[in-house]
């Protein structure tokens, strides 16, 4: 028995069905009317076993985990308990989260992880091929996920982790290609052969034109390849000894004011590359060294994209929005700041299907809840439509899901808009 209590309302349990995420459950009907199932059972390996739980059963509570806000595999259990999110999207059965951890290895240690990767392509390629947009930026970044786990390796960063590598739309912030990599692979590793597939995923009538990356795409062949292929690039450059020389031989009237600092540009190219290209140079106070000493803080970019220097800068400079910021949400909105499992395979799995969790939920964001949530970050998302509060009721062989007045109108739109979507 309760006795004093602060406030003066009653306690007492209901045999309602209640569920605190009726939003999230609309987000599920948007899922499952992309086929989400037929994707399954279309990419990954099917059950071991007639008794087994398909793929389905594995990839689409993960969905939901990731979405709802779990950032773990026991955070399942939610899921599990939450009988009326189960009822309104015919979850019959979850599988254990020792279960999931299991399939997970599987499916990261052999075709599953190429079939994980197919099944993402599908939905980006069904969403852009619903857009107006024909010409696409790709913004190239890795980043780095800290896992005291038993097969981590140690990443450039000093600590044990991972290094995955991710390639965004900047238009739309859709992740068109993620690779999950060891901690201890380089950040230039690979990227000319990432991009050219990156270009080789757009859909017909689709390109990619522009390409933005830090200085780990500094390289004579990515570049050389880029101006064949017609696409503006704008990437950072690496403080070599060619590059140190070809800034110190700029007169002083080569630079010109800017907030924050002094611009000034040149030509330049690297001595295995075919091509030459602009050399932007921007020179900003640092914090001076011991006895006073002054300091500069030189970033230089190498672009050869036409226009006013202090434009290409610009632009190059909206990878902190475009990309970086969208690094963030995939690991602070989806959770992937963290993995679970303790061996490379699994984790690859967890990974890649939370970049797809980000990739349905920016789908969902821009199509169904329309323009005034799409700059939105999830967990806004989250707390303003996913954690609705509504009862599910079973009257005349139907199911009714009740929410309050306030919601009622926004929930009705987005059922029509992910009726219209899944149908188009």
């Amino acid at each position: 028995m309760i006795g004093q209590t602060i406030l003066p309302f009653k306690l007492d349990t209901t045999r309602d069905s209640i569920t605190a995420q009726a939003g999230l459950a609309l987000f599920g009907e948007f899922v499952v009317g992309l086929n989400l199932s037929g994707l399954c059972r279309r990419h990954l390996p099917s059950p071991g076993s007639a008794i087994g739980y398909g793929a389905y059963a594995y990839v689409f509570p993960l969905q939901l985990l990731f979405n709802g806000g779990g950032h773990c595999l026991e955070d399942l259990r939610m899921i599990v308990r939450d009988q009326a999110l189960r009822e309104l999207l015919d979850l019959a059965a979850i599988p254990s989260t020792d279960a999931v951890g299991d399939w997970l290895r599987r499916m990261g240690g052999g075709v599953g992880l190429k079939g994980l990767a197919r099944m993402n392509r599908s939905v980006v390629f069904r969403a852009l091929s619903r857009e107006a947009q024909t010409d696409y930026t790709l913004d190239m970044d890795a980043t780095v996920i800290e896992a005291e786990k038993r097969s981590a390796q140690m990443t450039y960063k000093g600590f044990k982790g991972y290094t995955p590598l991710l390639c965004h739309l900047a238009e739309n912030g859709l992740v068109l290609f993620s690779e999950f990599r060891e901690g201890n692979v380089s950040p230039q590793s690979g990227n000319l052969e990432v991009l050219k597939r990156c270009v080789g995923m757009m859909p017909k009538g689709k390109r990619i034109k522009y390409f933005r990356s830090d200085s780990a795409a500094y390289q004579a062949e990515l570049l050389d390849w880029c101006e064949d292929q017609g696409i503006e690039y704008a990437v950072g450059a690496d403080l070599d000894s060619a590059v140190r020389e070809n800034i110190a031989s700029l007169p002083a009237s080569a630079w010109r004011a800017i907030e924050g600092g002094q611009l000034a540009e040149t030509v330049h190219s690297m001595n295995a590359s075919r091509h030459s290209f602009r050399l932007l140079v921007v020179k900003r106070p640092a914090q001076g060294h011991l006895f006073g000493e002054a300091a500069e803080h030189l970033t230089v970019i190498a672009s050869n994209r036409e226009g006013d220097a202090e434009a290409v800068l610009a632009w190059y400079n909206q990878r902190g929005d475009k990309s970086e910021n969208r690094l963030k949400e995939l690991k602070d909105g989806i959770g992937l700041d963290g993995v679970p499992c303790g061996d490379f395979a699994g984790n690859a799995a967890f990974f890649q299907l939370g970049v797809m969790a980000y990739n349905l939920f920016r789908i969902f964001e821009l199509k169904v809840l329309g323009p005034e949530w799409s700059n939105l970050q999830l967990r806004t998302v989250r707390w303003r439509f996913y954690q609705v509060a509504g009862k599910l009721v079973s009257h005349g062989g139907a199911m009714w899901l009740k929410v309050s007045r306030s919601a009622y109108e926004l929930f009705g739109r987005v059922r029509e808009r992910s009726w219209a979507f899944a149908r188009a």
